[in-house]
């Protein structure tokens, strides 16, 4: 069956229904979302039902759109005062970590048809490109899983993740494409071409991404627009703008909206709650049709011949590569041996390495079909052994934790402009020692509380309200000029 003008959109509207619910049922057996959807574009693939899908151009098309979004979004998540304290570690794991692990598997490729009898035939530039495409990790998994079972992390492990997962995208993609052009233009390997080549992407990526970011949020504070809708929609325009000026400029456009996106999430922004929410379904929406577009892409019965190799390449990356690059990064820093340990296994590799691995194939490299069915089968391996014991993992190291709670039971958020913060207290009895009556008790100066949650009840309060041991209050307290309350 081919896409037609007919079929698309009913097609593509029951592969995303159909992965939504998969997804579902993966949560409860601890698998990642990510497996499932690309097990679903398999599913209804060339070797499956028979979808035809086979332009490497437009999955990589399709991925550069949702990359640049899922990163900005990450971005926007990732909160200042949670990474100040390992952004050193998490910045070497994303730079020297993609390095290292790139270096270590390429020399392993190029060697493995003499240490063994698999037949490669790999050139040591093919060799390292190969490896470059799966040096980056894919953490949003991680996360999925931990936060769908009410899992926390130890020795600010979370963070860490967020900024090496955020941040190593850029790097592995500088050293794909600075391979790819290296083996295009048939000059010989130039270490030293290759580290300015990262250096000056990453430096304009950085810079571009910060000023961009600034520009976001001045112009979303001043715009003044008739309808807050359109607020979200002009972030979005403005992530693209982004990520293209960027690549226009020579710089690295991943790193861009990342870094635009840490600004963003870090400023005060008008509407922010109508942009977070409308960032979080277009990011998933994202997800699902990229991870569905590779699984499209690929076809299952080409990967057998490549299987042997894969493991094999897959399993000295787990085992070996990994955690010798984490070890080796986190060395100058006094990170437990635990969560080292940790941080080793949840190496996980997604979609970012499948589409990666389309650059050789559109560049016409020599076996760029082979590197290609080689990094898809690596993918499900990592996400098969290494996405299913994260949770199991986390326990059996002694760093799993109870997830810190996000929001409040009532559903009310403030925009950032006014200042305040929400919180929640939920009564005693010793609350109630001097009276039972909101008029009774003694909150700060500068607090009011705004709703009382007694069960599945809310209630606007006054100051007779009699209160009762377990009511939720939510207060609001202001971070400017404290106030008197009147209750």
């Amino acid at each position: 069956m081919n896409f037609t003008a007919e079929n698309i959109f009913f097609m593509g509207a029951v592969l995303v229904f159909v992965s939504i619910v998969i997804s579902k049922w993966g949560y409860r057996f601890g698998v990642p979302t990510l497996l499932l959807f690309l097990f679903t574009g398999m599913l209804f693939g060339s070797d499956g039902l028979g979808l035809q899908f086979h332009s490497h151009e437009d999955a990589q098309l399709i991925g550069m759109l949702s990359l640049s979004v899922i990163l900005f979004s990450g971005g926007m998540d990732t909160k200042r005062r949670d990474i100040e304290p390992i952004v050193a570690q998490g910045l070497m794991l994303s730079t020297v970590g993609v390095i290292l692990t790139t270096v270590i598997t390429g020399l392993l490729i190029y060697y493995l048809s003499e240490w063994t009898q698999l037949d490669i035939g790999l050139s040591l530039p093919l060799s390292l490109l190969l490896a470059a495409t799966v040096s980056s990790t894919d953490s949003a998994s991680v996360f999925n899983l931990l936060r769908s079972q009410g899992i926390g992390l130890k020795h600010n492990l979370r963070p860490t993740l967020e900024l090496e997962s955020g941040s190593n995208d850029p790097m592995a993609y500088v050293l794909t494409i600075a391979l790819v052009n290296l083996i295009v233009s048939a000059g010989e390997f130039s270490g030293m071409e290759l580290a300015t080549k990262i250096v000056a992407q990453l430096a304009v990526g950085a810079l571009l991404g910060y000023l961009s970011g600034r520009a976001l949020v001045w112009i979303v504070n001043h715009i003044n627009l008739p309808n807050p809708s359109l607020y979200p929609v002009l972030v979005l325009s403005m992530i693209l703008i982004i990520f293209t000026l960027t690549d226009l400029l020579h710089g690295n456009g991943y790193l861009a909206v990342y870094v635009a996106g840490l600004v963003a999430g870090n400023s005060r922004l008008s509407y922010r709650q109508e942009t977070d929410t409308f960032m979080q379904g277009l990011t998933w929406l994202l997800q699902i049709v990229m991870f569905l577009t590779l699984g499209l892409l690929v076809n299952p019965s080409q990967m057998v011949r490549v299987l042997l190799v894969a493991v094999a390449i897959g399993l000295f990356m787990m085992f070996v590569a990994r955690p010798i690059a984490v070890f080796l990064c986190l060395q100058p820093f006094r990170v437990p041996v635990k969560a080292k340990l940790f941080l080793s296994w949840v190496g996980l590799r997604g979609a970012v390495p499948i589409i990666f691995a389309t650059y050789p194939v559109i560049a016409g490299i020599e076996d760029a079909d082979f590197l290609f069915d080689v990094v898809f089968v690596i993918t499900l391996l990592s996400l098969s052994l290494q996405g299913t014991t994260i949770t199991a993992c986390a326990r059996w190291l002694g760093l799993a934790t109870q997830e810190p709670k996000t929001g409040n039971e009532f559903g009310v958020e403030l925009p950032d402009k006014l200042g305040s913060r929400l919180s929640e207290m939920t009564l005693s009895e010793a609350d109630l020692a001097s009276g039972n009556h909101l008029s009774d008790m003694h909150f700060p100066e500068g607090t009011l509380v705004m709703m009382v949650k007694r069960g599945n009840s809310f209630i606007v309060p006054n100051g007779r309200l009699e209160l009762r041991k377990g009511d939720v209050l939510l207060t609001i307290e202001s971070d400017e000029k404290p106030h008197s309350i009147e209750t």
